[in-house]
C-alpha cells in the first residue's frame, strides 16, 4: 500500500506541477506527499522527481516510470468509477489535441456547441500540428488523419473530408488551366509538408476507380496549410485545400476547382482522393463519459454540416 501511495503521489505532482496541489488534490498534507514520494524513490533506487523552489521536473528515470504508471492510476480510478453508482452525465476536463487548420475551422464550432450541451465539461482544445503522446501530454482525445493512425490507439472516424486541387482566376489567366493532372508537372504546385515526420503531402486522385498520384513541380512548400490557402489566392500556383477552408473561397469565385471536367470536350472528370478524419483514445478511456460524449456529438455535427 505505501508503493501504490507513492505512485499516487507521484504522478499526480507531475500532473499538478507541484506536490503542494497533488497534495490538496489527494487531501493530504504536502509533507505527506513528499514523505511518500521519497519512500517510492527509495524503494526504487533512484530519484524520480527534480526539487527546486520554482519548479518541479522530471528526471530521465522519472519520465521513463511516469510514463509506465500513469496508466495504472487512471486504470483504478476507471474502476472504482465502474463500481461506483452509475452516473452518465460527462463532466469533468477534457483535453483534446487537433491539428492547427481542422482545428481551428472545423472542431472549434463543435466543441462550442459541445460544451453548451454539456455545461459541467470543460474543454483544452491544444492545437499542435506536430507528434502527440497521450500519456506524456494527458491528452483524452487527438484528432487525426489516416496517414497519422497508431496501432495502440483505438480510431473512430468523425468525417471524410474533400481536398480539392485549386487554384485562383489570375493564376489560370497566367499559366493556363491543367486539363488533366499529369500536366501538374508543369505548373507551380504549393505543397504542404507534414510536421509529423516531415514528408511532403502527396496529391492522389482516382480514375475509373484507379488511385495514382502524378508528378508534381513544387515552387513553394510550407507546413501551414492556411499559409498555402493564401499563397494560392494570391495567384502563387495551384495548391490542394481542405473544403473547410476552400469550399467559401471557391462559392465565392476566389478559387477555382481544377479537373471538374468538361462534357462538352470529352474531357472526364478525376476524382479527388479524400481526407478521413479520426477520434483517437487509449483503451482505457473508451468508457469515460465525456470522451463518449464528445465523440458522438463531434460526429453528429459534423455529419450534418456536410
Amino acid at each position: 500500500m505505501d508503493t501504490l501511495k507513492g505512485i499516487e503521489a507521484f504522478v499526480r505532482s507531475v500532473e499538478e506541477g507541484s506536490i503542494a496541489a497533488a497534495a490538496r488534490r489527494l487531501g493530504i498534507t504536502p509533507a505527506a506527499a513528499s514523505q511518500s514520494i521519497a519512500r517510492l524513490e527509495k524503494s526504487l533506487g533512484t530519484r524520480l522527481l527534480q526539487r527546486t523552489t520554482r519548479r518541479l521536473g522530471l528526471t530521465e528515470s522519472g519520465k521513463v516510470y511516469f510514463g509506465r504508471v500513469r496508466g495504472v492510476i487512471e486504470d483504478l480510478d476507471l474502476a472504482a468509477a465502474a463500481i461506483a453508482p452509475r452516473d452518465d452525465t460527462p463532466r469533468g476536463e477534457l483535453r483534446i489535441a487537433s491539428s492547427v487548420a481542422f482545428g481551428r475551422h472545423v472542431l472549434a464550432p463543435a466543441v462550442s456547441s459541445f460544451i453548451q450541451r454539456y455545461p459541467d465539461v470543460s474543454v483544452e482544445l491544444v492545437m499542435h500540428d506536430g507528434a502527440i503522446d497521450h500519456i506524456a501530454e494527458s491528452i483524452d482525445i487527438s484528432v487525426r488523419f489516416g496517414q497519422q493512425l497508431e496501432p495502440a490507439l483505438i480510431a473512430r472516424k468523425l468525417v471524410s473530408v474533400p481536398m480539392p486541387i485549386c487554384a485562383s482566376p489570375s493564376y489560370i489567366a497566367r499559366k493556363g488551366m491543367p486539363k488533366t493532372p499529369e500536366e501538374l508537372e508543369h505548373h507551380d504546385c504549393l505543397i504542404y509538408r507534414l510536421p509529423v515526420h516531415g514528408r511532403l503531402f502527396r496529391w492522389a486522385f482516382l480514375r475509373d476507380g484507379v488511385r495514382f498520384e502524378p508528378k508534381l513541380r513544387a515552387t513553394v512548400v510550407s507546413n501551414d496549410i492556411d499559409t498555402l490557402a493564401e499563397l494560392a489566392l494570391s495567384g502563387a500556383g495551384i495548391a490542394r485545400i481542405g473544403s473547410f477552408i476552400s469550399a467559401p473561397l471557391i462559392e465565392k469565385g476566389k478559387l477555382v476547382p481544377l479537373f471538374a471536367g468538361d462534357p462538352s470536350a470529352g474531357i472526364a472528370a478525376v476524382e479527388h482522393e479524400p481526407f478521413d478524419f479520426y477520434a483517437c483514445y487509449l483503451d482505457r478511456h473508451a468508457q469515460t463519459a465525456k470522451v463518449r460524449a464528445f465523440i458522438d456529438h463531434t460526429q453528429r455535427t459534423l455529419r450534418s454540416a456536410r
